[in-house]
């Protein structure tokens, strides 16, 4: 129906001084209707489940390491004559507790099983986003989604055959989950038009968001009232049914896909008819290191894991100590500002392919906006818990708001690999998961260092460090980010290393 000349016209690019080129054409079947957002809600809900199985032995771990496994049948029918049903009842639930069983594992043991999720996730990242740009990401993510699902629901298995196998296990876990994470990015270098590249990745990620509120929220309660195996048995089997709606409705290429309609096809491949997002073999590692946009991105991710990922460890913490909250309202205030995440990342795509599709500002000062938001209000409100720790309402509602506001960077600096290196999409996020999870590394152990020397003064240095860290981080990538492709980043540079 259209020409070439049309093509170009309603693709809706973003020119390389970061203004916006908007089509006359404007998309068909918007919202939920469309295979692509469809696709980004299967993936969203694939992110539930990673995030969900990345946690559960976080929650279950404190039932597996019971001291004492219930008393034997034949004690409890001796101590408690059975004259109701509903004392048959409560049996039968106290023999069926007994069923799972506890283990003697010290605390540096249980640091080390815990801690065995990330022993390969420094290595695999890369190869992983390498290989996912190369030749998609359809069978890169469905492979380590069920991988990990599978190995979820042998962890009760494991745990009983010792612990070395159940620390192996848990090692090709992570590296399954971080292909899911990771290859993930490879599919919107095809799928997401420029207008809605923003929204349909918060989309997708908000489902880490709400994984782990649904995990924190429920795995405690799965645990108390049938057992710790079904924490794994339940979010493994929710990920083996993910499985099922991945493989027959992902495709890596709108092109083949074979429930879209031509309207979409034509025109998710007109928006992106000028951008250049043809992987290759070859990688400019040269360009990329001497690269300042990249760096600046590097950084931010960095900066901003920081703070996330001492957030997401020391949250429970924080509330049962401060707030002295039982575990049962620990778990659930823990999960709060994840949820409210969730919405606030969604909503916030909106909004930037909203400023971008309407000219009201652009692209790159859409990345820069968000970031800075995301950053000094995060952090200024994890500052200001230190003084209102007094309030337990106040302090739930500033965690809430950091949470809230952090969410934004999500269309921000998080999501600015794609705008300068589409065509290494895959690649970049690995590499960027890399610098991701040595910030996840380091800070909890930080964090736990200060919060051991003085309990007090310790909770303020780790959210004042956080809060240095991410806005060092912010400022770097004030200076130094664009939002164009980038030269090396183009089809015709040919000088690789």
């Amino acid at each position: 129906m259209s020409t070439g000349a049309t093509a170009k016209a309603a693709a809706g690019d973003v020119s390389s001084d970061g203004n916006l080129n908007t089509a006359p054409e404007q998309a068909p079947r918007k919202g939920l209707c469309s295979v692509r957002h469809g696709l980004a809600l299967v993936l969203q809900l694939c992110n539930f489940s990673i995030y969900t199985q990345q946690m559960n032995l976080s929650i279950a771990i404190t039932a597996m390491v019971n001291s004492t496994v219930a008393p034997s049948q034949s004690n409890v029918s001796t101590e408690m004559p059975l004259t109701e049903p509903q004392d048959h009842w409560n049996l039968s639930q106290k023999e069926f507790k007994a069923v799972a069983p506890a283990y003697d594992w010290s605390p540096e043991i249980q640091g080390i099983i815990l801690s065995s999720l990330n022993y390969g996730s420094f290595v695999a990242p890369i190869p992983t986003g390498y290989v996912a740009g190369v030749w998609g990401a359809k069978y890169v993510v469905g492979i380590g989604l069920l991988a990990s699902s599978v190995l979820t629901l042998f962890i009760p298995l494991a745990a009983d055959a010792g612990v070395a196998l159940l620390i192996v296990l848990r090692v090709i876990q992570g590296i399954a989950q971080v292909m899911v994470l990771t290859g993930q990015y490879s599919i919107w270098v095809k799928w997401a038009p420029p207008l809605e590249r923003s929204q349909l990745t918060t989309i997708a990620g908000s489902g880490s968001m709400l994984g782990t509120f649904i995990v924190l929220l429920t795995g405690g309660l799965i645990c108390q009232n049938i057992g710790w195996p079904y924490v794994f048995y339940i979010f493994g089997g929710i990920g083996c049914a993910c499985c099922l709606l991945w493989f027959p409705l992902v495709y890596n290429d709108p092109g083949k896909h074979p429930f879209i309609s031509a309207d979409e096809k034509r025109y998710i491949m007109s928006s992106l008819a000028q951008q250049d997002c043809l992987p290759g073999w070859s990688l400019p590692l040269k360009a990329m290191v001497l690269s300042l946009p990249l760096w600046a991105v590097v950084v931010a991710y960095f900066c901003e894991y920081w703070l996330f990922y001492t957030v997401m460890a020391y949250t429970p913490t924080y509330i049962s100590s401060v707030l002295q909250a039982n575990l049962r309202d620990s778990g659930i205030l823990s999960a709060l500002p994840f949820v409210v995440g969730c919405f606030c990342i969604i909503l916030s795509g909106l909004l930037a392919d909203f400023l971008l599709s309407r000219r009201v500002l652009r692209l790159v000062t859409i990345r820069k906006l968000f970031t800075a938001i995301g950053v000094f209000f995060s952090s200024g409100v994890l500052v200001a818990l230190h003084w209102v720790r007094s309030s337990h309402s106040t302090t739930m509602a500033f965690l809430v708001l950091s949470s809230a506001f952090s969410s934004l960077c999500e269309a921000g600096a998080l999501v600015n690999f794609l705008d300068i290196a589409p065509r290494y999409a895959g690649f970049l996020k690995g590499l960027l998961q890399v610098f991701a999870h040595i910030s996840g590394a380091v800070s909890p152990t930080v964090a736990g260092i200060l919060i051991s020397q003085d309990l007090e003064v310790g909770w303020r240095n780790v959210f004042l460090l956080a809060a240095a860290v991410n806005i060092s981080g912010l400022l770097f990538y004030l200076i130094f980010s664009r939002a164009e492709v980038q030269d090396w980043a183009k089809e015709q540079t040919f000088t690789h290393l």
